[in-house]
Formats: C-alpha cells, structure tokens, sequence
C-alpha cells in the first residue's frame, strides 16, 4: 500500500502519520503479544540471578550497538527526498552506499569495542567462565545486522507497511528460538543463539523488501565514487554526527543504567530492572513510533512553510498527549498483575519499577515530536546538546541514588531525567515554530 503525498498540507501529513504509525503499531502489536510469551519462556526458565546474566549480555550488546551505530535511515530521508524528486536515482543510491560504508565501519569497530568490553569488565558483570566469548559473538551479530540504511529505502518510499512486515521477524525468531532452546539448550546460551537468530532473520527480510521497493528507483551500484555524497550533499556530515550522537547518548542512558544496576546489585537486581524497563517500554512503544512518522513528515512540510509545519506539531503534541495518558492508566491498572503473569511471583518486586520507569516513559512519549522537530528545522546541534544533558543527569542521578535506595532510586532518576529533557526539548521546539511564524 502507498499513500498519496501532499508534503504542503498539515492535515494530510497528519493523516499520513497516523496511517504509517498505524502500519508500525500492527507490526508492534505482534511483537507485544509473542515477546510476553518468550519473556514468559525465559524468565521462568533461567529465574532471577541467570535472567539478569542474560539481561546484562543483552545489554553490553546493546551498548556497544548504540555508541557506534548511526541512525542512517534518517540521512535517507532527509536527502534521498530532494534526488527523489529529481528523478536522480543514481545521486540517491550513492546516499545509500555511503550510508551501508558508514554500518560496516561501524561493525568493525563495534566488534573491537566489545572485545575491551569482555576483557575488561567480564569479571565485574559478574559472568559466569566462557560467557565473554558468547557475549562477544553475540555482540558481533547484533553489528553486522545493522539495518538502517533498508529501513531508511522502505521509509522514503512510504512502505511502512513492508516495514513492519520485517520488523516483526524479531519477535518471530524469538518466539520460535526460544521455544527450539527451550527443549534442546535451556540455558543463557541457548537463548542467546536464538535472539542472534531472530536479529539475522530480521536483517534479511529488510534488505530484501528494500531491494525489491526500491527497483530501479534507487538508481545502479555501479554509479560514481560512494564518498562523492559528501560533496552531493551539503551538511550529510554534520547531520550523521548529530544524528548518532543522540542516537547513543538515548540508548546509552537506558542501557548502561542496567550495566550500572548490576555493577551496585549484582545479576539479580539487574534482571528485575530489566525486566520491568522492558516491560514499561513495551507498553510505550507508540513513542518510537510516532517519532519514525513524525520525523518524515516533518521533513517534507519544513519545505512548504512555517504555517504547516507549527500546525502539524501542534497536532501530533495532542496526539502524543492522549496516548501518555492511556498508557500511563494501563501501566497503573494492568501492571502488577501482567507482570505476575509473564514472570511468575519471583518477580513481582520488580513492580515499582515498571511502575516508575513506565511514568518516564510516558514522559518522552508526550514530548515525542520534539527532537524531530529540531531535526527537521537544522537545529540538529542543539538537540544533541540537550540529550547529552539529559543522559549526563540521568547516568550521574543513577550513580548517586543506587548506593542510598538501590534500584528503586536508578527507576527515579529515569523521571527526573524524562522531565528535565521534556522542559529543555519543548522549550527549544516551540521557539523554534515561533521564530519562523
């Protein structure tokens, strides 16, 4: 399905975003349903002490994922609409293949990065022998998976329902690796080697919907020097770096804070934060979503007037608003019992948790067409500037407050974060609508 483009009015933009988070949410809701089944699997299989070892494996990967990979989908975007619209499919693949040498380098590094990351901190982890090496294969999967640059080709082209499709591949592998470990490996390793699957199947169901979409629109392989885009395209350098850096200042903040909690509580604290702040995220994911939409089509009205812009973010704050507010009465009302359900009753402590990192979760969704917004009207830098902030109060609250009140005090300095992050980004946003008006 394809939806008819009207960049000039707000009106459509917002349909538009509507329609193509509504594509991201059905993906999402397969993905909610079978990830409380695996979770489900996991938890009761390996208990508190080993799903905090597999959480802390999860996340060193991710960290790493985070302080190397960019979100060059978003470069796509951004300047594969002007060559699109020029019908120059050959300036718009060498974007593409700047943005696929931009993934492999950061592959290699990443790999290097996790080895330090095993040899140096293995031991403070807590991991059992041999889990190093396992966490860095893993770690290595999760690097060459890297599928920005096919998501970006998909979300140019208006196919979010094709990805969606792919996106659900995670889940998907998930669901059936854990079942196949389940009965032959039921241990960290097992469940390891079938979340590195599902991430594999992932990869390859984007890079082959985006081949197919893209056809002969994105132009040939074989069309002049990969790095001739940085001359092809003013600023494509400047807004990789901006983009990144926010890019892994956010995942840093969530992610070490379960680095940091089993550093301070050991495996079994770390697996109960993970545990509730995946959880909480799961009930907010419409805020990544509506970000990925929003963030399109804020960049195709930016071109066409103030007017229209300030009138399709005064839409989407509303939006985003009213879905905080359902979300937070569902984490208050559904929350303990849910998580009795998919973990069973040695989790249950972890409810404050869900319950705090819920309430800040549902702060960044209501503040969710802020840093797009930034995005799109070049102000790139000051965005970066408030999310390194944000991350730095958040990481330095987290340290201050685990000694005195352990990981209740790491879920309440999300909130204090959420909050100070959602003053500074709606301050900027909305001077910058009112600048140009």
């Amino acid at each position: 399905m394809k939806f008819k483009r009207k960049p000039g009015e707000a009106q459509d933009g917002f349909s538009r975003i509507l329609a193509n988070t509504g594509w991201l949410l059905g993906g999402k809701g397969v993905g909610a349903v079978l990830s409380l089944a695996y979770l489900a699997i996991v938890t009761r299989t390996l208990g508190v002490a080993d799903f905090g070892r597999f959480a802390l494996v999860l996340s060193a990967a991710n960290v790493v994922k985070a302080l190397v990979s960019f979100d060059s989908w978003q470069i796509v975007v951004r300047y594969g609409q002007t060559h699109l619209a020029a019908n120059n499919g050959d300036a718009l693949n060498r974007v593409l293949r700047f943005c696929i040498l931009i993934d492999l380098v950061s592959a290699l590094v990443g790999g290097l990065i996790a080895g330090i990351i095993v040899i140096a901190f293995g031991g403070l982890l807590d991991l059992e022998p041999g889990m190093g090496l396992q966490a860095w294969v893993f770690t290595m999967v999760m690097m060459i998976t890297i599928r920005s640059s096919p998501t970006g080709v998909l979300r140019l082209f208006d196919r979010f329902d094709s990805a969606a499709f792919a996106e659900t591949m995670i889940p998907v592998g998930r669901m059936i690796g854990a079942v196949i470990a389940l009965f032959l490996m039921p241990g960290i390793t097992g469940y390891l080697i079938a979340w590195a699957f599902a991430e594999l199947l992932c990869a390859v169901a984007y890079w082959w919907l985006a081949l197919r979409e893209g056809g002969t629109r994105i132009g040939s392989w074989r069309a002049g020097r990969t790095l001739d885009a940085r001359t092809e395209n003013p600023g494509i350098i400047g807004f990789l770096t901006a983009t990144n850096l926010q890019t892994t200042l956010g995942s840093i903040g969530q992610q070490v804070a379960v680095l940091i909690v089993g550093a301070f509580v050991g495996p079994a604290g770390a697996g109960l934060y993970r545990l509730a702040n995946q959880l909480a995220n799961s009930l907010t994911k419409i805020s990544s979503l509506l970000s990925r939409s929003i963030f399109v089509e804020l960049s195709r009205t930016s071109s066409h007037g103030m007017d229209a812009l300030g009138a399709l973010f005064r839409r989407t704050n509303r939006l985003a608003l009213l879905a905080g507010a359902v979300i937070i009465g569902l984490i208050v009302t559904i929350g303990h019992p849910l998580l009795g359900l998919i973990a069973g009753k040695e989790f249950l402590p972890a409810y404050p948790l869900l319950l705090m990192l819920g309430v800040a979760a549902c702060i960044d969704l209501i503040g969710v067409s802020y840093r797009p917004l930034l995005m799109a009207t070049d102000r790139a830098g000051l965005s970066l500037r408030i999310t390194f902030v944000t991350t730095l109060l958040l990481l330095g609250l987290q340290s201050a407050l685990l000694p005195l009140y352990g990981t209740k005090g790491a879920a309440a300095a999300n909130i204090v974060a959420a909050l100070a992050g959602f003053t500074m980004m709606g301050l900027a946003s909305r001077r910058a609508v009112a600048s140009k008006l």
